[in-house]
């Protein structure tokens, strides 16, 4: 890896770490209802799990115009799939500051780099992956909430903008690792056949797969 790289991945999952154990701990906490686990487990969680991720982000997107948004969809993801695990539900007071975020860190990356098909791009995905998830919801409200389906506008915004190929892998990559989960907590007996799973965290992994593949 070029030292410049290194430099980058570095300083970056860095700051991710200082991020999570502080400013997205807080978001975290003011989103749960009930707070079952210590802060401090919390903060280690998002720590960690931010500076791997923004360190993975930053090696295979690196100096791009379109880093800005995908660091803050992946910060705001942390927070998300926390919640999620801990309480089965996605607060729209992270989901909708999210969307405006990254909508704009979009925008700035399509004047920067003059693809301003990329902002097209990410507007008609956003609309696609919010009306299938739309319909998944209301052919089965009960595999599918309001929350996953807000979400999915989000996600599908954020890979729109890298291209087709990104928002397949992300739309069918969180059905596949949603569908690996619940076949794990069903063994081990974590959930019965008529319990559910988080699905959040499974659309986050599947879009961090979407851009690590075409980054």
């Amino acid at each position: 890896m070029p030292l410049a790289t290194s430099i980058t991945v570095a300083i970056a999952a860095a700051l991710g770490g200082l991020l999570g154990w502080w400013p997205l701990t807080g978001w975290v906490v003011r989103n749960l209802r009930e707070l079952r686990v210590p802060r401090r487990g919390i903060q280690v969680v998002a720590a960690v799990t931010t500076a791997i991720v923004w360190g993975v982000v930053a090696w295979r997107v690196g100096v791009a115009p379109v880093l800005p948004a995908v660091l803050a969809f992946t910060a705001a993801a942390t927070v998300l799939a926390i919640v999620d695990l801990a309480e089965h539900r996605l607060p729209n007071r992270v989901i909708a500051p999210t969307a405006v975020v990254v909508a704009g860190c979009l925008v700035l990356a399509s004047a920067v780099s003059g693809a301003w098909i990329g902002l097209w791009w990410a507007i008609l995905g956003g609309a696609a992956m919010f009306a299938a998830y739309l319909l998944l919801a209301l052919i089965s409200p009960g595999a599918m909430g309001m929350g996953d389906v807000k979400l999915a506008a989000v996600v599908g915004m954020l890979l729109g903008w890298f291209g087709i190929t990104a928002w397949l892998i992300g739309l069918l990559g969180a059905f596949v690792i949603g569908g690996v989960l619940a076949i794990a907590a069903l063994a081990t007996r974590r959930v019965g056949l008529r319990g559910s799973i988080p699905f959040g965290p499974s659309m986050l992994a599947g879009a961090l797969a979407g851009v690590l593949f075409v980054a």
